[in-house]
């Protein structure tokens, strides 16, 4: 959020909430609009919209913010909520922010259609990042890997998000002996997406622990949690026994603090 420009200069809180970042209304409110009294503008811009104050319990929470006198209870909207709520804000300056969601969502729809137009931005965004053409590759490969399960894992009952976090996991656990947390404490990870910060290696790894759970889920026709947890574990198990095989054979281990892009990312920044 504090890349967009049009919040540029205005202090937006935000609070952690489920894993996930949830963001004051109120400041969002004042960024757009310069309003004295954000909280009777957000009982306004109710009245006017009847269905986004019918939806309003389901996208708002309030929640704990740490602010100048200590934590206070502020109404707060995760990502796709304050997406929903600046449609609601007729104001120039929501104008940027509008037309970059239309562009988004018509960017979605493209690639709905043509499905190839999403790995094309993909390539497009992680090249401009600083990653390597053989490293993209693998990326890439890996993404396509991981789609391939989480279709296999939907078709055999697996539908609440909990479940997958569960089950990669345990793939994860098994192929690296280390818990995702684990892994991104090492590479000194917050929010980050650790997959994108992951070596050859790891990457090579990763992907060999999903593809045998895809293989091992099919083949054993696993159906429901039990059964496919059962699988995840011993593809990440293959992967796992593999990697060790290699570390004794190379004296490397394969998780190492090496971050892959903090060096290039350090350089743009100075730059």
């Amino acid at each position: 959020m504090d890349k967009l420009v049009v919040f540029k200069d205005k202090r937006i809180r935000r609070v952690l909430h489920n894993h996930e970042w949830w963001f004051v209304i109120e400041d969002i409110v004042f960024a757009l609009t310069d309003s004295r009294d954000p909280k009777q503008y957000i009982q306004r811009m109710k009245q006017r919209d009847t269905n986004l104050k019918k939806g309003w319990v389901q996208i708002v929470h309030t929640l704990n913010v740490e602010t100048g006198g200590g934590n206070q209870a502020m109404l707060c909207a995760n990502t796709e909520g304050i997406f929903r709520i600046v449609q609601s804000i007729p104001s120039s300056k929501a104008e940027p922010f509008k037309k970059w969601l239309a562009k988004v969502g018509y960017e979605r729809i493209q690639e709905i259609e043509d499905p190839e137009l999403a790995q094309k931005r993909t390539r497009t965004l992680y090249k401009a990042k600083g990653y390597t053409d053989d490293w993209i590759e693998k990326r890439m490969r890996a993404i396509n890997i991981r789609e391939e399960l989480t279709d296999e894992w939907v078709q055999r009952g697996i539908k609440e998000h909990n479940d997958f976090a569960i089950l990669t996991a345990e793939i994860h656990d098994a192929t690296f002996g280390l818990k995702p947390s684990e892994h991104k404490k090492i590479k000194n990870l917050q929010r980050e997406n650790l997959r994108d910060h992951m070596s050859d290696l790891e990457l090579i790894f990763s992907m060999l622990g999903e593809a045998s759970t895809t293989e091992i889920t099919r083949n054993k026709n696993a159906q429901g949690f039990e059964e496919i947890e059962k699988a995840a574990k011993l593809g990440g198990g293959i992967a796992g026994s593999a990697r060790k095989k290699l570390e004794i054979e190379s004296g490397k281990q394969i998780v190492t603090n090496k971050n892959y892009l903090v060096k290039k990312i350090k350089k743009q920044d100075v730059g």
